[in-house]
C-alpha cells in the first residue's frame, strides 16, 4: 500500500501570528459554534416533539453510521416534527453558516417533508423564518427557501432535486455572510438563493426536521446525520 498522502507532523492551525492559539497544533474549535448529531446517541429531552396523532414514535434504529428513526401512525396529516431545543442558531451579516442534512422517507411522495434551520413553530412545514429544504405532498420535487418573513421577505427555488422511496438524499446549504446562500444536493452545487437583508431570516432558529403523511397510511423518516457550523 502507497503511503502518498501529504502529512503535517506539526499541526495544522486555522488562526494568526501573535493569537493565544497561534502555536497550537490543531484547529481552533472556538471559531466556530458547531452541532454535530450523527445518531448514536438520541435524548429525548433535547428535542421539541410536535406530533398530531397519537402513536408517532422517535427513536434509534439499527443500522450503519447512527439512525434516527421517526415513524408517523396511520393517520391522514399525521406530522411528526422535530427541533432542537433551545433555539441556538441565528443568521448574521458578516458570518458564515453551514448546514448539512443525510436522510430518506418510505414514501418519496405521499408525505411532506422539511429539514433545515427555521425558527421554533409548531407547524414546521409553513413557517416565517427561516433557511430549509420542503418537498410537499403529491410530489418527490425538493425546494430551497430563503425566508425572513412569510408574506414580505421569502424567496424559493423549486425543482432542486427528486426525492426515492426509501433512499437517502444529502441536502446542504451555505451562507456567505453576505447576500447569497447556495445549496447543494448530494455534495454538489446547485445553485444560489438572494439572502440579503431583504430576505435573510432575523430570528434565532434551530434545527428541524419533519415528516407529515400525505395519506392515511403510516410513513417513517430516517435521519444519518445534522451537521451546523456557524462562524462566531
Amino acid at each position: 500500500m502507497g503511503n502518498t498522502v501529504t502529512r503535517y507532523p506539526n499541526g495544522v492551525t486555522n488562526v494568526n501570528v501573535g493569537t493565544p492559539f497561534a502555536d497550537m497544533g490543531q484547529l481552533d474549535p472556538t471559531l466556530y459554534h458547531t452541532y454535530w448529531n450523527d445518531f448514536d446517541t438520541y435524548t429525548a429531552g433535547d428535542w421539541t416533539v410536535t406530533e398530531t396523532q397519537a402513536g408517532a414514535t422517535q427513536a434509534l434504529t439499527a443500522g450503519d453510521g447512527g439512525l434516527l428513526l421517526l415513524t408517523n401512525s396511520a393517520a391522514d396529516d399525521d406530522l411528526n416534527a422535530l427541533q432542537k431545543n433551545p433555539a441556538a442558531f441565528a443568521f448574521a451579516a458578516g458570518k458564515k453558516l453551514f448546514f448539512s442534512c443525510r436522510f430518506k422517507v418510505s414514501d418519496a411522495t405521499q408525505s411532506d417533508v422539511v429539514v433545515g434551520l427555521p425558527v421554533v413553530d409548531a407547524t414546521p412545514l409553513d413557517v416565517t423564518d427561516g433557511i430549509y429544504f420542503l418537498k410537499s405532498d403529491g410530489s418527490t420535487s425538493v425546494a430551497v427557501i430563503c425566508r425572513k418573513d412569510a408574506t414580505t421577505g421569502s424567496t424559493t427555488a423549486t425543482g432542486i432535486a427528486t426525492m426515492a422511496n426509501d433512499t437517502f438524499i444529502t441536502l446542504a446549504f451555505a451562507y456567505d455572510g453576505d447576500s447569497k446562500v447556495e445549496y447543494a444536493v448530494n455534495g454538489v452545487l446547485v445553485g444560489s438563493l438572494n439572502a440579503s437583508s431583504s430576505f435573510l431570516p432575523d430570528a434565532n432558529c434551530t434545527i428541524s426536521f419533519a415528516i407529515q403523511n400525505g395519506e392515511a397510511v403510516a410513513k417513517t423518516m430516517t435521519v444519518d446525520y445534522i451537521f451546523v457550523a456557524e462562524e462566531r
